[in-house]
């Protein structure tokens, strides 16, 4: 079982390339800009002495808290990255085998439908996002090594305002645990792709999005409720992840000179709640919710007629 699900973990990267080439060129884009900005910057020489000089007389936790907002908006460029190309796979994963017909080769192989599918939510759920991780862990360490190379050529000692305050382990070990629990969040919305993706005939990209589009609007002219709204988009912007909801904000009372707010953390690791993430009931609710969907779409590839 576990042989099958990786040698089918393998065809999808072989199938699906863009798997990892979308990430490695988001961070190929933000490393080259990282680049270019330092460039530009140090034409304005005294302006960038100041600068310099201004990181060296505030505090470690400042420099820490200043890396980790770094980290963070690199990281939400790759999240939301990992968020569309996770959408276009599921809706492709299950329809271009039956358009192309190749459902009828691998159907001839010793694997379960269920396999198949498990295979495919695994690499959404998991493959995508260990890869978008990586490439954004990767992409921090590249831009904080030019801003060194940047601070060193201009006197300033990198080892110390860069290196020593980064909290790399803590930040990194946040990332993994965002990167890993946004797809268990947004699971109905993963369910749903995989079962539109298996049971419509074309354009899945509209298919499934329509609904979600239109029936919000129906709701509220014919019942005049906002639950499925609520269910789809206020899920989307309330993710039980954070110990308060202005976490994304973080740190600064007073940016004018890198003040920390009393009750300002250093790391991301420090925003996180996943002991309120796994017992908040929407996550159980919206697993269950995908599971049907997903359920629904082993059915169909099952007894599809055309495949």
């Amino acid at each position: 079982m576990i042989q099958r699900q990786w040698a089918l973990l393998q065809r999808e990267l072989w199938e699906h390339r863009a798997i990892y080439v979308a990430p490695l060129a988001l961070g190929l884009v933000s490393v080259l800009l990282a680049l270019t900005g330092q460039v530009a910057v140090s034409a304005f020489d005294q302006a960038v002495d100041i600068a310099i000089l201004g990181a060296s007389n505030v505090g470690e936790r400042e420099r820490a808290a200043a890396i980790s907002i770094l980290t963070m908006a690199i990281a939400t460029l790759f999240a939301f990255a990992m968020a569309i190309l996770a959408t276009f796979y599921l809706l492709d994963a299950l329809y271009t085998e039956r358009r192309d017909k190749s459902i009828l080769f691998w159907r001839s192989l010793p694997v379960s439908d269920a396999e198949t599918v498990v295979s495919k939510l695994l690499t959404a759920i998991l493959t995508i996002p260990l890869f978008s991780l990586a490439t954004a862990i990767v992409t921090v360490l590249l831009v904080l090594g030019i801003s060194s190379l940047w601070v060193d050529g201009r006197g300033g000692d990198a080892l110390s305002l860069i290196w020593g305050a980064a909290p790399l382990m803590k930040n990194g070990f946040a990332l993994l645990i965002l990167f890993l629990a946004l797809p268990l969040w947004f699971m109905p919305l993963v369910g749903w792709f995989m079962f539109v993706s298996a049971w419509t005939r074309r354009s899945p990209f509209l298919v499934a999005l329509l609904p979600l589009a239109v029936v919000p609007m129906l709701e509220r002219i014919l019942v005049g409720s906002t639950l499925f709204r609520d269910a789809i988009f206020v899920r989307s912007a309330q993710i039980p992840l954070f110990d308060r909801p202005d976490a994304a904000g973080m740190v600064f009372e007073d940016s004018s000179d890198m003040r920390l707010a009393a009750d300002a953390k250093t790391s991301l690791l420090g925003y996180l709640d996943v002991a309120g993430f796994v017992t908040n009931p929407g996550l159980w609710m919206g697993l269950i919710v995908g599971g049907l969907f997903i359920a629904g779409a082993v059915y169909v590839r099952r007894y599809r007629d055309d495949s």
